[in-house]
């Protein structure tokens, strides 16, 4: 029998920022299927044109709450980049110790507030508390860890004050550094214990795969799973492209629907985050993280994006328990008191870290004063779009015998899956000029 649906959700709830989903099918004849993004735009590449290079990482962290620190990186290295800049091993790995504090301060927020409610079939977090309290204080635990992690090393829980080009204005003492790894061992079972119960409810993630092109960093020398150094991978491609080529890689281009630009490399589209990493370099984790991995089947060349919210659960188990290494090889080496001094220079390069949400580029161009003149950011979000679309399009003809409220109970389900970051990724303006 045909179904006529009519799904119309005007700002879907539990992401960040503003999307809508639009379904109309007419006696089982599908005749719309959008994924829209109303979202104003932003215009952080105006912002800092004609500033200096010192102030480029304060003005970007701005563009996001959940991943400033992320921001903040990718845009000192693409400054370094650009102009020469050296940094040493210790600020390097105090850098990851830090950007790792935001990986797991993001996905646990995204999985314990936003993905858990859908899972337990609660509309939001606070009615969970009485269904599963010990859960949800866990993963007020870990958020908690989480952020007075980023405190320690960025200075602040949001919009990092310790970074600067060429390398940090503090780093943590070895007391404080012992301390955090201390928190980190203590609290590597309660990470465990959130994704048994995770797993506990994992029946209830939608059955759907299709197909998908994975784009994530990969780092050969070290081999490492990596959200910090590398080039660009796909699982379509062999090799790997160099940073500054990313332009080749992501092909922004404008669609009616959207404020924000989609992207596509060697398909219609692609995917980048949790999962892209994972399917990307699984064979590089921790123990642990493959441990929990396994719990959840959870293998390489895995297709559904409902999995991206397993392999952010992988993701924190992996970041805690290389961060734990990390904090004893810095203190065997020692910590060292470095003074920074840089003189800016001309020169235009790109600079890329793995935001929670996916891969994350900046590019600048500066004068000899060292004053920008151009630049250009691809939001990982933004990457995502044409990707959910293409879920969409799949995915409705597959469940449209269910009914509207499975309909856009399972879209809601599945835009929730990708994190995404809608305000973040909104770089086009359609502007009519009328004489």
């Amino acid at each position: 029998m045909g179904k006529t649906v009519n799904v119309n959700v005007h700002h879907i709830t539990r992401v960040e920022g503003h999307g809508n989903i639009v379904v109309n099918a007419t006696d089982g004849k599908i005749e719309k299927v959008e994924w829209q993004v109303p979202e104003a735009p932003r215009f952080f590449e105006a912002m800092v044109r004609g500033r200096s290079y010192e102030d480029i990482q304060t003005i970007v962290s701005r563009i996001c709450g959940i991943c400033s620190i992320t921001h903040s990186l990718a845009s000192t290295k693409a400054v370094e980049n650009a102009m020469g800049f050296e940094v040493s091993e210790q600020s390097d790995e105090i850098r990851i110790l830090m950007h790792y504090s935001e990986q797991m301060q993001s996905h646990i927020l995204h999985v314990g507030y936003l993905v858990a409610p859908d899972l337990f079939g609660m509309p939001s977090v606070v009615p969970l508390v009485a269904k599963a309290p010990d859960a949800v204080k866990a993963i007020i635990r870990m958020h908690r860890l989480a952020n007075e992690w980023s405190d320690l090393i960025a200075g602040r829980t949001t919009h990092p004050v310790t970074l600067k080009p060429g390398g940090l204005t503090k780093i943590p003492t070895a007391k404080e550094l012992r301390g955090l790894q201390d928190r980190l061992k203590e609290n590597l079972p309660v990470l465990k214990a959130i994704a048994e119960v995770v797993l506990s409810v994992a029946d209830n993630l939608p059955d759907f795969t299709r197909e998908t092109e994975y784009i994530s960093l990969k780092q050969d020398d070290p081999r490492t799973y990596t959200f910090y150094h590398g080039e660009i991978a796909s699982t379509d491609y062999d090799g790997t492209v160099a940073i500054n080529d990313w332009k080749t890689v992501a092909n922004e281009y404008v669609v009616d629907q959207s404020t924000a630009k989609w992207t596509k490399w060697h398909r219609d589209s692609y995917a980048v985050g949790a999962l892209a990493r994972f399917n990307n370099n699984a064979e590089l984790l921790s123990p642990t993280a493959k441990a929990v991995a396994k719990m959840f089947g959870l293998e390489k060349g895995n297709c559904s994006p409902f999995m991206n919210n397993v392999a952010q659960l992988v993701e924190c188990v992996h970041v805690v328990e290389t961060s734990i290494e990390m904090i004893d090889k810095l203190l065997t080496k020692g910590l060292k008191d470095e003074k920074v001094k840089v003189s800016p220079k001309a020169g235009k390069a790109g600079g890329c870290v793995e935001a929670p949400r996916g891969i994350l580029f900046h590019e600048y161009e500066f004068d000899r004063k060292g004053n920008c003149v151009g630049a250009d950011i691809c939001i990982p979000t933004n990457q995502n779009h044409a990707n959910i679309q293409k879920d969409f399009e799949k995915m409705v003809p597959e469940i449209l015998d269910e009914g509207e409220d499975a309909v856009r109970q399972k879209l809601e389900m599945l835009v929730r899956s990708y994190d995404p970051c809608i305000s973040c990724s909104t770089h086009m303006l359609d502007v009519e000029f009328v004489k």
